[in-house]
């Protein structure tokens, strides 16, 4: 028994432990697994993630949306990639996180409250904006502007144009390899400066409201030239005649492009009896006063509320022109002559028209070289007018005795709330008390709002 016991143990009874030779084995084995690049513990994913993965790298070719649950739609929508093409995203995605998205990773400040605080609004607003910066006329393809109209009309209301490249000139011995690094970087020449034509895309926007045009040339730097701040009497024909079609724009801003008397008469005629044009600003130009005889004309011939024609070169017979019209107004609510030459006659004229005018309630009239003739005639507008609630007659030479009158007007006036006589020489004395009325006729309206507060209409 004993033999054959030692016997079985050295043939039939396996060992209770490995070997050397098997225990390296297994460790050359182990430490080769965990080296291997390939190897990998992660889960595979479910069916549906390797689903909605494929819906997403193949978006482009294949854009599926409208069938999916809510759950994987959120989750497609937050992974697509922002550069998809605008043929594909335009009129498919209306998700506003997937449109912030676009916005932030594109500029580094994004003022949702100014595009009506929606992000597809406002993308579509500067992304159009941004073409039309960079649009140079005989070089850049049209198209870029024109192939954007359905997919962008839908959501533009707003756009905000500071800058119209003219064609350029590109000196062959500093060619550049983009002609789009512009500014500083192009070579402007003295040739015919006219403009992208705005006419097909301003007619192509059923629901355009505001226009803010400024016809020039940022960071030019060294390059300056005066014929790249100006538009040219063409370019103000096809405008124009643009703003005469789009029935639905409201408010229209032409500065700093040295629009003149014939231009102004040009715009004029085409906005005579617009439809919804409520606000035309046309400041920081060369208007003079057969401009400013256009302007009258048009007040009595449109919805006008709002008038800014702020830093021009009116005198007292444009403000005349202006103050006729005034007095028959019933529709302008701000009228802002800063920064022309009115001076008395036209100072005097407005304040006549004051005296019948009952709808106007902002007049600025800083720096227009007033004085003491019509600070006088203004104290009856105070005394008479229950309209006006604003005055601004900064920056000129009212004098003391002008500015007595004016405090003898306000003594039983209850509605102006904002009177600026900053710089204009009537005592430190008399601009405090009248201060001080101006300001117990605010706080009488402040509690009177809150008192009475306006009520919303459903």
């Amino acid at each position: 028994m004993q033999r054959s016991a030692a016997g079985d143990r050295g043939t039939a009874i396996p060992s209770l432990y490995p070997s050397r030779t098997s225990l390296a084995a297994d460790l050359c084995y182990t430490h080769r697994v965990i080296e291997d690049p390939k190897w990998s513990l992660v889960t595979v994913p479910h069916l549906t993630e390797l689903c909605l993965q494929h819906i997403v790298h193949n978006f482009e070719k294949n854009p599926i949306l409208d069938r999916l649950l809510p759950e994987h739609l959120r989750k497609v929508l937050d992974r697509l990639s922002t550069s998809l093409p605008l043929a594909v995203t335009a009129n498919l995605i209306s998700d506003e996180d997937y449109w912030k998205r676009c916005c932030t990773e594109r500029w580094q400040v994004c003022a949702i409250a100014n595009h009506g605080g929606s992000w597809k609004r406002m993308f579509f607003e500067r992304h159009l904006e941004n073409v039309l910066k960079r649009f140079i006329p005989n070089i850049t393809d049209p198209n870029q502007v024109l192939e954007l109209i359905p997919l962008c009309k839908d959501y533009v209301q707003k756009l905000e144009v500071d800058q119209f490249l003219p064609p350029v000139k590109v000196d062959q011995k500093e060619k550049r390899d983009d002609i789009f690094n512009r500014g500083s970087d192009l070579g402007f020449s003295e040739v015919s400066v006219h403009h992208y034509d705005l006419g097909v895309l301003i007619t192509a926007l059923p629901h355009l409201k505001e226009l803010h045009l400024t016809y020039g040339v940022k960071d030019c730097g060294m390059n300056f030239e005066r014929n790249l701040f100006n538009i040219t009497y063409q370019d103000c024909c096809n405008l124009a005649v643009a703003v005469k079609m789009c029935h639905s724009l409201k408010v229209f801003k032409l500065t700093r492009s040295k629009v003149d008397d014939d231009k102004t008469r040009l715009l004029v005629r085409n906005l005579l009896d617009h439809p919804s044009l409520v606000e035309l600003n046309l400041s920081h130009n060369l208007i003079r006063d057969k401009g400013a005889r256009a302007v009258g004309k048009l007040l009595n011939h449109s919805r006008l509320e709002i008038l800014d024609l702020c830093n021009n070169h009116i005198s007292h017979r444009g403000a005349e022109a202006l103050a006729q019209a005034l007095a028959e107004n019933s529709t302008l609510t701000s009228l802002n002559l800063h920064h022309n030459y009115v001076e008395d006659g036209g100072g005097e004229a407005i304040g006549r028209a004051l005296l019948t005018n009952t709808t106007l309630k902002s007049i600025h009239l800083g720096s227009n070289n007033l004085a003491e003739s019509t600070a006088a005639l203004f104290s009856w507008v105070l005394a008479q007018n229950i309209t006006l609630t604003s005055i601004n007659f900064s920056c000129n030479h009212l004098g003391r005795i002008g500015g007595k009158q004016l405090l003898g007007g306000l003594v039983d006036n209850k509605a102006l709330t904002e009177f600026d006589l900053r710089l204009t020489e009537v005592g430190q004395e008399t601009e405090y008390l009248i201060h001080q009325i101006v300001w117990a006729n605010r706080e009488a309206a402040r509690l009177g709002s809150l008192q009475h507060p306006p009520t919303q209409t459903l």
